[in-house]
């Protein structure tokens, strides 16, 4: 059996030396690739998702494809709400709609608890993609309570979250409630993947940059904190990602992350200082890889550049893989990367 620990990619997000600059795709899994297009043409997300065989063969086509030195799980930020009973559809063209927002503790409590006998597709598609991947290792994956909280009580994806701060600030109980429920649910699901055998896992917060620095300590970090807290009691590496989150780098580090993500309008040496003695990941602009592969590569040299003061760097876009990304380069740039710190 390989030893994972030899990887790349857990030794730069335990902040060990590595024999390369580590890389992986936000969203490499799948949404580019020709032959995840074909494998999912008529199954819907949620679907593919509760689906072990697909799960397994979608997160592994582009560590076929490129070479990357972490797989990630294929699943949904909404899948464990989905998985309790919640009334919730991924709309094409649109993303996850709720039947019944939530407004009340009524409807909070309403929401049952995660137990890890309500999903056994996931232990099953994990178990199954660990004897796959050998000695690469594969990253679980769960949405972080403030950006889950947004889909319930918005009912669906928001610019604004007008009504979700309308929560937070007026009905402040209601909010604690919601965000501990899902707390717990991310922390389980977590906990499943890891159970099964994933080596690290990244807790995703997609909307947290919508947040003041004050309200996000106050009313978000505590309940992102206990999901890490649970996380990091199994003794893998997590990593902490927003989007438009360079006022709240330093928080999502705090709250305990190993490794923060970093998105790609704030630069690398900008960022590292703020995080303390942690990692960082990130953070290439997603549409470079549209520009001429030179330009391309250029860019991804300033950013492994900027790494290295890190205590770690895994390098990735500064956001999810552009559905209209030519898989080519996204080669070019895995094996660029991969060969920059060899030679360099």
């Amino acid at each position: 059996m390989p030893d994972l620990r030899d990887s790349a990619f857990l030794k730069a997000a335990r902040g060990e030396p590595v024999p390369h600059t580590p890389v992986w795709f936000m969203r490499q899994a799948g949404r580019s690739l020709p032959e995840y297009l074909r494998i999912r043409e008529g199954v819907g997300m949620l679907d593919s998702c509760m689906n072990p065989e697909l799960v397994v063969e979608i997160t592994l086509q582009p560590v076929r494809r490129y070479g990357v030195d972490a797989a990630i799980f294929f699943s949904d930020i909404v899948l464990p709400l989905k998985a309790v009973g919640v009334d919730l559809d991924i709309v094409p063209g649109v993303g996850p709609v709720v039947a019944k927002p939530v407004r009340t503790l009524a409807d909070v409590d309403a929401i049952p608890e995660l137990t890890p006998e309500q999903v056994p597709f996931i232990t099953e598609a994990v178990s199954g993609l660990v004897a796959e991947l050998g000695a690469t290792p594969l990253i679980g994956f769960a949405g972080a309570p403030f950006t889950v909280a947004s889909y319930l009580v918005e009912g669906g994806p928001s610019k604004e979250h007008a009504k979700t701060k309308a929560m937070m600030f007026g009905a402040p109980d209601v909010w604690d409630a919601l965000m501990r429920k899902i707390a717990d649910m991310s922390a389980t699901y977590l906990e499943v993947q890891v159970a099964a055998g994933a080596s690290a896992v990244q807790l995703f917060d997609s909307w947290a940059g919508a947040l003041t620095p004050a309200d996000y300590r106050e009313h978000v970090m505590p309940h992102s904190a206990r999901v890490l807290e649970r996380a990091g009691a199994l003794g893998v590496p997590r990593i902490h990602f927003g989007v438009g989150t360079s006022n709240l780098l330093g928080l999502m580090g705090e709250a305990g992350a190993d490794v923060v993500g970093v998105d790609w309008r704030t630069p690398l040496a900008n960022a590292i200082p703020l995080v303390g003695d942690r990692g960082v990941q990130g953070n290439l602009d997603p549409t470079l890889v549209f520009a001429p592969a030179d330009v391309m590569t250029a860019r991804a040299a300033e950013v492994i550049e900027a790494g290295r003061a890190a205590k770690g760097h895994i390098f990735n876009l500064g956001h999810g893989v552009i559905p209209s990304t030519d898989p080519d380069q996204l080669k070019r740039l895995t094996e660029f990367v991969q060969s920059y710190s060899v030679d360099a």
